[in-house]
C-alpha cells in the first residue's frame, strides 16, 4: 500500500486525477471503477480540465460504478446515475453505452446483483477502482458486518450512513434505506485500487482502516491485503496515522 500525502483537498484531487489519467493514457480501453460522494468531485473536475485541454481521450474507456440507491430512478437528482452524468460523463467524450451504474429501479435484488457481477466480468474486470472512505470504514455501501460480503449485493444502510447522507435530501425520511453495491470481493478483484480521503473528520478512520486490524467491522481494512493500493489523502486526513 502506498500512502501519498497531499497538502489539501485541491492537491489531493490533482494527485488522484493524475493517477486516473495515467491509467487512461497507458490503456485507452481501460475499465474504470468509479465512486460518488463529495470527495471524488475535485478529481472529476480535474479530469474534465485535462480532457478539455486535449490531454485525455475517454472514447475507449468503460466504467462500472460502485453502487446505487435502491428505489431511486435515474432522473432523481440524488441518484448516483444522475451524479455521475452531472460531474463527469456529460462533460467528457465517453460513450454513454460504456458507462454502467447498478439499476436502482430493479425490484428483484438477486436478479440485479447477478446482472451487475456478470457485466463486470464481461468487461474483463476493473483496471482501476476509485474509492472514497466512509466514517465507519465502509467502501461502496459495504457496511461494518460480521463477514466480508464477496459479490454485488443489496445492503440495508446503517443509521450512521443514513445520517451522513441526509444532507443531500429534503429530510432524513427521504434517504433510501437500501442500496445495491459491489461486494468486497468484487472490489478486491480490481487490478489497482485508488482511495481518496480528505478532512480531519476522516483522520480516525484512515488510521483504523489502514494501520489497524483487518476486520469486517472496518470494511476498508481489507484493502491492506490487496497487492496494488494507493491512498491519496490530505494532511488533515493523515493526521492520526503512525509516523
Amino acid at each position: 500500500m502506498r500512502i501519498i500525502e497531499a497538502k489539501d483537498y485541491a492537491d489531493m484531487s490533482r494527485k488522484a486525477a493524475g493517477i486516473i489519467a495515467a491509467q487512461v493514457v497507458l490503456k485507452p480501453e481501460c475499465v474504470l471503477g468509479l465512486a460518488t460522494g463529495s470527495t471524488p468531485i475535485g478529481a472529476y473536475d480535474r479530469l474534465v480540465e485535462m480532457y478539455e485541454a486535449g490531454d485525455l481521450d475517454f472514447s475507449g474507456v468503460s466504467t462500472a460504478n460502485l453502487d446505487e440507491y435502491k428505489g431511486l430512478d435515474r432522473e432523481n437528482d440524488q441518484s448516483y446515475y444522475y451524479f455521475m452524468h452531472k460531474h463527469l460523463f456529460d462533460r467528457i467524450n465517453i460513450d454513454p453505452v460504456r458507462t454502467n451504474v447498478p439499476n436502482g429501479m430493479e425490484p428483484d435484488s438477486g436478479k440485479e446483483c447477478r446482472r451487475y457481477e456478470e457485466l463486470i466480468e464481461s468487461l474483463g474486470g476493473v483496471d482501476l477502482q476509485l474509492l472514497g472512505l466512509g466514517h465507519n470504514g465502509h467502501i461502496g455501501f459495504n457496511e461494518p458486518a460480521e463477514v466480508f460480503d464477496k459479490e454485488t449485493h443489496c445492503v440495508d444502510l446503517t443509521e450512521s450512513t443514513i445520517e451522513a447522507n441526509k444532507r443531500f435530501f429534503a429530510s432524513v425520511d427521504d434517504v433510501p434505506r437500501q442500496a445495491y453495491t459491489m461486494g468486497i470481493g468484487t472490489i478486491m478483484r480490481a487490478r489497482k485500487i485508488l482511495v481518496v480521503a480528505s478532512g480531519e473528520d476522516k483522520a480516525e478512520i484512515v488510521a483504523k482502516a489502514f494501520y489497524g486490524d483487518v476486520t469486517p467491522a472496518v470494511p476498508a481494512s481489507i484493502l491492506q491485503m490487496h497487492p496494488d493500493v494507493t491512498v491519496v489523502a490530505d494532511a488533515a486526513a493523515l493526521s492520526k496515522i503512525p509516523r
